[in-house]
């Protein structure tokens, strides 16, 4: 099976990166060119959505780590919606789940990006 990675901005500097298929060892490179786009950004927040992802390898994992690692330099942060139970087992195996944010869909992700930007700018809730 394939990867198919498509991205947008949902805010500045928050990408939602969208993923359909397996990421294993032949697919992972779909995943990481991608990843590395966006981190020429320097974005605030990528949002892995993986609603369609029915694999996870160590290949995977190991981009998925990689972003992360790179992101936490500059106090970036990655996080995880709409996981999959064996896409989530897997973070539970390999224990990485507890330091990561995951959201069960895309209205409690707009909600935290919103109260993150509040903070950011200083705005609060009587301002929009």
């Amino acid at each position: 099976m394939s990867l198919l990675v498509s991205s947008r901005q949902k805010a500045l500097g928050a990408y939602v990166v969208m993923l359909t298929g397996e990421i294993n060892g032949q697919t992972y490179p779909v995943l990481e060119n991608k990843l590395d786009q966006l981190l020429e950004e320097r974005p605030t927040v990528i949002v892995l959505d993986m609603a369609e992802v029915n694999y996870l390898s160590s290949a995977g994992i190991r981009v998925i780590l990689k972003t992360k690692k790179m992101l936490t330099a500059y106090a970036g942060k990655l996080v995880f919606m709409n996981l999959q139970p064996q896409i989530k087992k897997v973070f539970e195996i390999i224990n990485a789940l507890p330091s990561m944010r995951v959201f069960k869909d895309l209205n409690e992700m707009d909600a935290y990006l919103d109260r993150m930007q509040r903070k950011v700018t200083g705005a609060s809730e009587e301002d929009s």
